[in-house]
């Protein structure tokens, strides 16, 4: 059974609460003497993203000549903390794009999102590719990017090698074995900015029991469980046995695509999203993506890692919420949202769209025909708590031992969820 037959929805989470704020205005559209009925914003964390938006929003703007848009954009890292300060200052966003998990949930608490059960935009998307964005029977935002948290590997160096992608730890382990005697780096690692925020997803997919994260924020689990301490000892034997490269947590997301670029590093630990970024460093790359397994292959359940992100809401605060919605629509369109999709190297969840690029259609197999688990780093509902679990995999690739950081990393959790 595929992906797209059982997401799994993100449980009760706690997050940081927003407060909402609708903007509205009636400015001249720049270059054009054009006044315009609309001003509207369009919020999000998509830097990458903002040029192919720039044209769309061209697009938009023509056929719908009343209503002006302006993107509002900020790092992804900065997002949570920003799209907080921006919407109390009511200045951004009467569309913007929120992340699953905690996220999404504290909004919901708040009642930050206007419920979009009732539009008929709802029709393009998957069904079960949005149950993310539903709280109580409501639809409340629409999941626009499917991404796959998963290592990106470059195809041709396992050819060349006649490696095939590995069914167990065991295998694994072989497969990084034979890279190193080929002097080719395993797995190229962004410790410096991304850390193991992405990577960390594949590794427990399959050590981590269900509801595994969400047990740990109610005080139901502990990161001193097997479960955790294995995932741990993983991580050390990655580091000890230089399957990543030097001074892992020192190397930015660049650097680490560099080196897949160029062919010193088989894999990138990050996911699907930076499959445009390498072949625009190489167009030559045969790219596809690799979850390790890191039990046997009998015990494997999952092949890799799923996410349903960049959802796309309305602020219930709103002033614009016609034109906002006009705007959403839009972008669910099956031909705009094929031209946004092969423009950035993304799978989506609007239904019909045609996958253009080579390196898209090589991996849209992993939709239908793969067992992939919903991203647990989202199931931790607390930023400290989530924060603690990161820094005990950074403390193990830094040198401390499994036992002493899942210890310090819990004494945090226990703190902070009493």
């Amino acid at each position: 059974m595929g992906m797209s037959k059982k997401w799994i929805l993100a449980t009760t989470l706690i997050g940081m609460p927003l407060l909402a704020a609708g903007c509205a205005g009636d400015d001249e559209a720049e270059g054009t003497g054009e006044e315009r009925e609309v001003d509207l914003s369009f919020m999000h964390w998509r830097g990458e993203d903002q040029a192919v938006f720039d044209v769309l929003i061209d697009q938009f703007e023509s056929e719908n000549p009343d209503i002006n848009v302006e993107q509002n954009v900020y790092p992804s890292d900065q997002y949570m903390a920003t799209a907080q300060r921006m919407l109390q200052e009511g200045s951004t966003g009467d569309v913007f794009a929120t992340f699953p998990g905690a996220q999404f949930e504290a909004l919901e608490s708040a009642g930050f999102f206007e419920d979009l059960s009732d539009e008929e935009f709802v029709a393009n998307f998957d069904e079960g590719a949005i149950e993310v964005g539903q709280a109580d029977g409501r639809q409340l935002a629409l999941p626009y990017q499917l991404v796959f948290n998963m290592p990106v590997y470059n195809t041709e160096i396992f050819e060349e090698l006649g490696l095939e992608v590995p069914q167990s730890w065991d295998e694994f382990i072989a497969m990084g074995e034979t890279l190193k005697e080929n002097d080719i780096i395993p797995i190229a690692f962004p410790g410096a900015d991304i850390g193991p925020n992405q990577f960390m997803n594949s590794m427990v997919m399959n050590n981590a029991p269900d509801g595994a994260f969400t047990d740990l924020v109610a005080g139901e689990a502990a990161l001193t469980d097997d479960w955790w301490i294995q995932t741990l000892e993983q991580f050390q034997y990655l580091q000890e046995n230089d399957f990543f490269q030097e001074d892992a947590l020192g190397t930015n997301q660049d650097a680490a695509m560099a080196l897949v670029a160029n062919g010193e590093a088989a894999m990138l630990a990050t996911g699907s999203y930076h499959m445009a970024s390498l072949l625009e460093l190489n167009p030559d790359l045969q790219l596809d993506l690799l979850a390790p397994i890191t039990v046997s292959e009998e015990e494997a359940r999952y092949e890799g890692i799923h996410t349903a992100t960049f959802m796309l809401a309305i602020n219930s605060n709103s002033e614009n919420k016609e034109a906002a919605a006009e705007f959403i629509e839009f972008l669910s369109q099956p031909e705009v949202a094929s031209q946004y999709a092969n423009e950035t190297g993304q799978h989506l969840t609007v239904t019909g769209v045609e996958y253009e690029s080579e390196a898209l259609q090589n991996t849209s197999y992993w939709i239908d025909e793969r067992e992939t688990r919903f991203q647990p780093r989202y199931m931790i509902t607390n930023a400290q708590v989530e924060d603690a679990v990161l820094s005990s995999i950074e403390n193990v690739i830094g040198g401390a031992a499994p036992e002493e950081a899942a210890a310090e990393a819990q004494q945090v959790v226990e703190e902070v969820t009493e």
